[in-house]
């Protein structure tokens, strides 16, 4: 039973006796709450402002954005970023508004394409995010769900192995592509190679197009559920494209998947989203840092085959905690030519036979990636001759400790003067449930299971007393 113990010194006089209580900030653990694919921005139509100048940025409040119903609540986001360029686009980065503007990018269109990229980022200033843009460009932004600071109700993240659920391409397996203008549904559970529970109630995907000529836009949503005015990916080139999503399950765990012209699809998952348990991991935003750049390590050569030595995330200038068990990347490739794929995976297990991104027309080419980790390291390999730079936006780490931050002796009380005092505790996994385990309060007073102590005290003295606070997982931690 995950429980913690704690003496308070409780003291009551004639008089009223004054006393410290020491306040413990609250670790920024946060937790995933799905929400239906929707449209915030779209700065292409009437409203939507207009394209971004070049050069410049623009702050989008998201709770206040395409009646999505995202609470003020929310402390990071879980976004797919399009653009729509007028021509050359260097580079387009999000971060936190309020915060600087890191030295990172979310996504690069040098030949001037629509391009889409998935992003988790951190709530700014008024729940805003911030958009630079090197090029002037119009901007898309949709929203898949949201983290709050752990609650009940949220979802814990449960990393794996990467794996692939879903390969349509008949030389392996599959049926054939989706028509055009059709939907197809993919079961996620009972997958013998890729083991994900039927608790799990968001998957988090990285589906990979491989059309035949033009696809205009692909877009993913919970079986069963309307099909929403979003995209998750778009390949007008008709080249293979990839990106991230989090997706819910719908009707019997399956998702589906509208393609607007003729596509092969692949799908590959590197973790689930499900009620807190022991295993479960939270998420801690962090402003966006640079891991790594190959183009800046020692005679800046590009790599081919297995990146050696692997990327040692947790001793970069990034620096995050050593208990993270999976980390958020931006992965950006710049291919000296052609380059199938590139596949990033935790250092210390062999390599999957999956994919993180593909860029076969040498572009450069990005995609998030939640990549887990054994040892604070992990592997790339690319099947070509390229630069990769990876840029860090959160982690997912196990909940810190339950605690009581209360100090003891607690505030004095008067003598037939109604008293109220509420004890405190961080990490775990709310709601805390109190509860006098030993010794006894003052007479007239009560412990409420919220940690309230309260009433009106009728006699003087010094009580000692021990509390206990358990968390939702009392039951299932140790």
């Amino acid at each position: 039973m995950r429980t913690t113990r704690y003496v308070l010194l409780f003291a009551f006089a004639l008089l009223f006796m004054a006393a410290s209580l020491i306040a413990q900030a609250q670790t920024a653990a946060l937790q995933f709450i799905p929400a239906s694919p929707c449209r915030l921005v779209d700065t292409r139509l009437q409203g939507g402002g207009g394209p971004i100048p070049g050069g410049t940025s623009r702050d989008f409040p998201v709770p206040q954005e395409g009646g999505c119903n995202i609470p003020a609540t929310a402390v990071a986001y879980s976004l797919n970023v399009t653009v729509v360029p007028e021509g050359f686009l260097g580079f387009l980065t999000i971060w936190p508004t309020g915060q600087p503007q890191p030295v990172v990018s979310t996504l690069n269109s040098l030949d001037g394409r629509i391009k889409a990229n998935a992003a988790i980022v951190g709530a700014g200033t008024g729940g805003a995010v911030s958009v630079f843009v090197t090029n002037t460009t119009n901007v898309i932004l949709d929203i898949d769900g949201y983290f709050v600071p752990a609650i009940a109700s949220a979802l814990a993240f449960y990393p794996l192995t990467p794996c692939r659920v879903a390969d349509t391409r008949p030389q392996h397996g599959g049926g054939g592509p989706i028509p055009g203008g059709t939907s197809q549904d993919f079961p996620i559970l009972g997958i013998p190679t890729c083991v994900v529970p039927a608790t799990a109630q968001a998957y988090s995907l990285n589906f990979t197009a491989v059309p035949p000529g033009p696809l205009g836009f692909l877009t993913v949503w919970p079986t069963g559920d309307p099909q929403p005015v979003v995209s998750t990916l778009n390949d007008l080139t008709g080249t293979i494209v990839a990106n991230a999503a989090i997706v819910g399950p719908g009707t019997s765990g399956e998702v589906s998947v509208f393609a607007s012209n003729d596509t092969d699809v692949v799908i590959d998952i590197d973790g689930y989203f499900a009620p807190p348990a022991s295993l479960g991991q939270a998420l801690y935003a962090v402003t966006p840092c640079r891991v790594i750049d190959t183009r800046q390590i020692g005679d800046g050569q590009p790599f081919s085959g297995t990146l050696n030595p692997p990327v040692d995330v947790e001793h970069s200038v990034c620096a995050p905690s050593a208990l993270a068990q999976a980390y958020v990347l931006n992965a950006t490739v710049v291919p000296q030519g052609p380059l199938g794929y590139l596949t990033l995976w935790p250092d210390g297990v062999p390599q999957p036979v999956v994919s993180t991104l593909n860029a076969v027309d040498g572009f450069i080419t990005n995609n998030m990636a939640i990549v887990p980790t054994n040892d604070g390291k992990i592997n790339a390999f690319a099947a070509g001759t390229t630069q990769l730079i990876l840029d860090i936006s959160a982690y997912f780490a196990p909940l810190p400790p339950l605690s009581i931050t209360t100090t003891s002796p607690l505030p004095g009380g008067t003598i037939n003067v109604p008293y109220s005092t509420t004890l405190a505790a961080s990490g775990g996994e709310p709601p805390y449930n109190w509860t006098v385990i030993g010794g006894n309060l003052p007479p007239g007073l009560g412990l409420s299971s919220a940690g309230v102590i309260s009433g009106t005290p009728i006699a003087g003295g010094i009580y000692n007393f021990t509390v206990q606070v358990a968390d939702t997982l009392a039951n299932t931690a140790s």
